[in-house]
Protein backbone atom coordinates (compact mmCIF):
# COMPACT_ATOMS: atom_id res chain seq x y z
CA UNK A 1 0.00 0.00 0.00
CA UNK A 2 1.45 3.45 -0.68
CA UNK A 3 2.47 5.61 1.90
CA UNK A 4 -0.13 7.92 2.81
CA UNK A 5 0.61 10.57 5.58
CA UNK A 6 -1.42 13.67 6.72
CA UNK A 7 0.78 16.31 8.55
CA UNK A 8 -2.19 18.00 11.61
CA UNK A 9 -1.42 20.59 14.12
CA UNK A 10 -2.98 21.41 17.65
CA UNK A 11 -5.37 24.32 17.92
CA UNK A 12 -4.33 27.17 19.29
CA UNK A 13 -5.22 28.48 22.84
CA UNK A 14 -6.38 31.80 20.68
CA UNK A 15 -8.11 29.67 18.29
CA UNK A 16 -11.19 31.49 19.07
CA UNK A 17 -9.18 34.60 17.83
CA UNK A 18 -8.91 33.48 14.71
CA UNK A 19 -9.61 35.29 11.56
CA UNK A 20 -12.43 35.97 10.07
CA UNK A 21 -13.57 37.51 6.45
CA UNK A 22 -16.92 36.73 5.09
CA UNK A 23 -18.79 35.89 8.05
CA UNK A 24 -19.45 37.88 10.99
CA UNK A 25 -17.72 36.77 13.82
CA UNK A 26 -19.44 34.50 16.83
CA UNK A 27 -17.93 32.83 19.87
CA UNK A 28 -15.92 29.19 19.42
CA UNK A 29 -15.59 26.75 22.41
CA UNK A 30 -12.73 26.09 22.22
CA UNK A 31 -12.90 22.63 24.69
CA UNK A 32 -14.99 21.36 22.00
CA UNK A 33 -12.99 22.82 19.35
CA UNK A 34 -10.37 20.41 20.98
CA UNK A 35 -12.29 17.56 21.16
CA UNK A 36 -13.31 18.05 17.36
CA UNK A 37 -9.67 17.89 16.30
CA UNK A 38 -8.94 14.76 18.04
CA UNK A 39 -11.81 13.14 16.49
CA UNK A 40 -11.08 14.73 12.70
CA UNK A 41 -7.32 12.95 13.50
CA UNK A 42 -8.59 9.89 14.64
CA UNK A 43 -10.65 9.42 11.41
CA UNK A 44 -7.75 9.68 9.03
CA UNK A 45 -6.16 7.30 11.35
CA UNK A 46 -8.95 4.67 10.80
CA UNK A 47 -8.73 5.55 7.22
CA UNK A 48 -4.94 4.36 6.74
CA UNK A 49 -3.85 7.82 7.64
CA UNK A 50 -0.39 8.17 9.40
CA UNK A 51 -0.90 11.30 11.12
CA UNK A 52 2.43 13.42 11.75
CA UNK A 53 2.01 16.33 13.72
CA UNK A 54 3.27 19.70 13.58
CA UNK A 55 4.98 21.54 16.58
CA UNK A 56 2.75 23.48 17.98
CA UNK A 57 2.53 27.25 17.19
CA UNK A 58 0.47 28.61 20.32
CA UNK A 59 0.91 32.13 19.66
CA UNK A 60 -0.99 31.81 16.02
CA UNK A 61 -4.58 31.88 16.52
CA UNK A 62 -5.34 29.99 12.79
CA UNK A 63 -2.75 27.54 13.01
CA UNK A 64 -4.59 24.61 13.07
CA UNK A 65 -5.57 25.47 9.87
CA UNK A 66 -2.56 23.81 8.57
CA UNK A 67 -3.36 23.13 5.05
CA UNK A 68 -2.23 27.18 4.28
CA UNK A 69 1.04 26.72 5.20
CA UNK A 70 2.59 24.48 2.13
CA UNK A 71 1.61 23.06 -0.95
CA UNK A 72 2.92 19.64 -2.27
CA UNK A 73 3.15 18.05 -5.61
CA UNK A 74 4.92 14.93 -6.14
CA UNK A 75 8.32 14.96 -3.47
CA UNK A 76 8.32 18.95 -3.62
CA UNK A 77 7.10 21.03 -0.75
CA UNK A 78 6.44 24.91 -1.91
CA UNK A 79 6.53 26.72 1.70
CA UNK A 80 3.44 29.00 1.41
CA UNK A 81 3.86 33.16 2.31
CA UNK A 82 0.35 33.79 3.70
CA UNK A 83 -1.49 36.34 2.57
CA UNK A 84 -2.47 37.53 6.02
CA UNK A 85 0.10 38.86 7.89
CA UNK A 86 -0.58 37.63 11.22
CA UNK A 87 -0.04 34.07 9.74
CA UNK A 88 3.40 33.98 8.56
CA UNK A 89 4.63 32.87 11.57
CA UNK A 90 3.30 29.81 10.86
CA UNK A 91 5.14 28.21 8.47
CA UNK A 92 8.64 27.79 9.81
CA UNK A 93 7.51 24.52 12.01
CA UNK A 94 5.91 23.54 8.90
CA UNK A 95 9.19 23.51 6.23
CA UNK A 96 10.98 21.88 9.38
CA UNK A 97 8.49 18.90 9.08
CA UNK A 98 8.47 18.79 5.51
CA UNK A 99 12.28 18.82 5.43
CA UNK A 100 12.54 16.38 8.24
CA UNK A 101 9.97 13.97 6.27
CA UNK A 102 12.61 14.05 2.74
CA UNK A 103 10.77 16.84 0.33
CA UNK A 104 12.74 19.33 -1.89
CA UNK A 105 11.52 22.47 -0.43
CA UNK A 106 11.32 25.63 -2.08
CA UNK A 107 9.61 28.89 -0.58
CA UNK A 108 7.49 31.64 -2.11
CA UNK A 109 9.21 35.24 -1.79
CA UNK A 110 8.12 38.52 -0.99
CA UNK A 111 6.38 39.90 -2.76
CA UNK A 112 4.69 36.64 -3.80
CA UNK A 113 1.43 35.60 -1.44
CA UNK A 114 -0.07 32.29 -1.49
CA UNK A 115 -2.07 30.10 1.10
CA UNK A 116 -2.45 26.43 0.60
CA UNK A 117 -6.05 26.92 0.67
CA UNK A 118 -6.10 28.48 -2.74
CA UNK A 119 -4.72 25.36 -4.41
CA UNK A 120 -6.96 22.39 -6.00
CA UNK A 121 -5.46 19.70 -7.12
CA UNK A 122 -7.18 17.50 -9.59
CA UNK A 123 -4.51 14.76 -11.09
CA UNK A 124 -1.46 16.77 -12.37
CA UNK A 125 -4.17 19.84 -13.04
CA UNK A 126 -3.43 22.82 -10.09
CA UNK A 127 -5.88 25.38 -10.08
CA UNK A 128 -4.76 27.97 -8.13
CA UNK A 129 -7.01 30.62 -6.56
CA UNK A 130 -6.28 34.23 -7.51
CA UNK A 131 -8.04 36.38 -4.90
CA UNK A 132 -8.08 37.46 -1.27
CA UNK A 133 -5.02 36.20 0.29
CA UNK A 134 -2.91 34.93 -3.31
CA UNK A 135 -1.61 37.32 -5.50
CA UNK A 136 -0.22 37.23 -8.97
CA UNK A 137 3.21 37.38 -7.95
CA UNK A 138 2.51 34.00 -5.61
CA UNK A 139 1.19 32.10 -8.85
CA UNK A 140 3.69 33.30 -10.90
CA UNK A 141 6.11 31.41 -8.66
CA UNK A 142 3.45 28.23 -7.84
CA UNK A 143 3.93 28.01 -11.83
CA UNK A 144 7.73 28.28 -11.83
CA UNK A 145 8.17 25.42 -8.91
CA UNK A 146 5.24 22.68 -10.40
CA UNK A 147 5.43 23.22 -14.13
CA UNK A 148 8.96 21.90 -14.79
CA UNK A 149 7.53 18.42 -12.82
CA UNK A 150 4.75 18.32 -15.25
CA UNK A 151 1.92 20.43 -13.06
CA UNK A 152 -0.58 22.46 -15.62
CA UNK A 153 -1.33 25.37 -13.14
CA UNK A 154 -4.52 27.03 -14.20
CA UNK A 155 -5.86 30.53 -12.38
CA UNK A 156 -9.35 30.99 -10.86
CA UNK A 157 -10.80 33.63 -9.55
CA UNK A 158 -11.46 33.88 -5.77
CA UNK A 159 -13.90 37.21 -4.62
CA UNK A 160 -17.02 35.16 -2.99
CA UNK A 161 -15.61 32.96 -0.11
CA UNK A 162 -11.94 33.06 1.69
CA UNK A 163 -10.34 30.52 -0.60
CA UNK A 164 -10.21 28.42 -3.47
CA UNK A 165 -11.21 25.42 -1.57
CA UNK A 166 -13.74 27.49 0.62
CA UNK A 167 -15.69 27.04 -2.41
CA UNK A 168 -14.59 24.01 -4.57
CA UNK A 169 -12.86 20.49 -4.03
CA UNK A 170 -13.10 17.69 -6.30
CA UNK A 171 -14.54 13.76 -5.37
CA UNK A 172 -12.03 11.26 -6.80
CA UNK A 173 -13.01 11.02 -10.43
CA UNK A 174 -12.09 14.48 -10.56
CA UNK A 175 -15.17 15.79 -10.67
CA UNK A 176 -15.33 19.47 -9.13
CA UNK A 177 -17.53 19.95 -6.56
CA UNK A 178 -18.92 23.47 -5.37
CA UNK A 179 -21.96 25.60 -3.63
CA UNK A 180 -22.82 27.91 -6.52
CA UNK A 181 -22.73 31.07 -4.66
CA UNK A 182 -19.46 30.58 -3.81
CA UNK A 183 -17.98 29.78 -6.80
CA UNK A 184 -17.04 32.94 -9.04
CA UNK A 185 -16.80 30.81 -12.75
CA UNK A 186 -18.10 27.04 -12.99
CA UNK A 187 -16.81 27.12 -16.47
CA UNK A 188 -13.23 27.06 -15.31
CA UNK A 189 -13.61 23.69 -14.52
CA UNK A 190 -14.52 20.37 -17.34
CA UNK A 191 -16.57 18.74 -14.98
CA UNK A 192 -18.70 20.45 -12.07
CA UNK A 193 -21.26 19.23 -9.90
CA UNK A 194 -23.12 21.78 -7.70
CA UNK A 195 -23.95 20.73 -4.13
CA UNK A 196 -27.02 22.03 -1.85
CA UNK A 197 -24.91 23.14 0.94
CA UNK A 198 -21.97 25.28 1.97
CA UNK A 199 -19.85 23.00 3.46
CA UNK A 200 -20.92 20.09 0.96
CA UNK A 201 -18.40 21.55 -1.34
CA UNK A 202 -15.49 20.28 0.92
CA UNK A 203 -14.29 16.92 0.77
CA UNK A 204 -10.84 15.30 1.51
CA UNK A 205 -10.22 11.75 -0.46
CA UNK A 206 -9.58 8.89 2.32
CA UNK A 207 -9.29 6.32 -1.01
CA UNK A 208 -11.45 3.92 -1.76
CA UNK A 209 -14.36 6.14 -2.34
CA UNK A 210 -14.38 7.20 1.08
CA UNK A 211 -15.05 10.99 1.42
CA UNK A 212 -14.10 12.69 5.04
CA UNK A 213 -16.74 15.51 5.46
CA UNK A 214 -18.64 18.13 7.30
CA UNK A 215 -21.32 17.20 9.48
CA UNK A 216 -23.27 20.05 8.73
CA UNK A 217 -23.69 18.75 5.04
CA UNK A 218 -26.23 16.14 5.49
CA UNK A 219 -27.98 16.13 2.18
CA UNK A 220 -24.45 16.80 -0.25
CA UNK A 221 -23.43 13.28 2.17
CA UNK A 222 -26.70 11.70 0.66
CA UNK A 223 -25.58 13.37 -2.78
CA UNK A 224 -22.38 11.27 -2.44
CA UNK A 225 -24.08 8.15 -1.30
CA UNK A 226 -26.39 8.00 -4.23
CA UNK A 227 -23.36 8.66 -6.61
CA UNK A 228 -21.46 5.83 -4.96
CA UNK A 229 -19.06 7.23 -2.30
CA UNK A 230 -19.26 6.68 1.40
CA UNK A 231 -18.82 9.47 3.44
CA UNK A 232 -17.07 9.95 6.60
CA UNK A 233 -18.26 12.55 8.14
CA UNK A 234 -16.97 14.49 11.40
CA UNK A 235 -18.18 17.43 13.28
CA UNK A 236 -16.03 20.82 12.72
CA UNK A 237 -18.69 23.30 13.34
CA UNK A 238 -16.01 25.19 15.93
CA UNK A 239 -13.77 25.73 12.92
CA UNK A 240 -16.27 26.77 10.52
CA UNK A 241 -17.02 29.96 12.56
CA UNK A 242 -13.24 30.47 11.50
CA UNK A 243 -14.31 30.08 7.83
CA UNK A 244 -12.49 26.36 8.38
CA UNK A 245 -13.35 23.20 6.54
CA UNK A 246 -11.96 19.62 6.47
CA UNK A 247 -9.46 20.55 4.12
CA UNK A 248 -7.69 23.25 6.19
CA UNK A 249 -7.18 20.67 8.91
CA UNK A 250 -4.69 18.69 7.41
CA UNK A 251 -2.24 18.69 4.27
CA UNK A 252 -2.29 14.90 3.12
CA UNK A 253 0.46 13.57 1.65
CA UNK A 254 0.25 10.90 -1.01
CA UNK A 255 3.32 8.16 -2.00
CA UNK A 256 6.41 10.16 -2.33
CA UNK A 257 4.72 11.99 -2.21
CA UNK A 258 1.89 13.37 -4.74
Amino acid sequence: MPSRKALVRRPSPRLPEGLVTHLDRSPVDLDLARRQWEAYVAALGAHGWETIEVAPADDCPDGVFVEDAVVVFRNVALIARPGADPRKPETPAVEQTVTALGLSVNRVREPGTLDGGDILKVGDTIYVGRGGRTNGEGVRQLRSVFEPLGARVVAVPVSRALHLKSAVTALPDGTVIGFPPLVDDPAVFPCFLPVPEEAGAHVVLLGGGRLLMAASAPKSAELFADLGYEPVVVDISEFERLEGCVTCLSVRLRGLYG
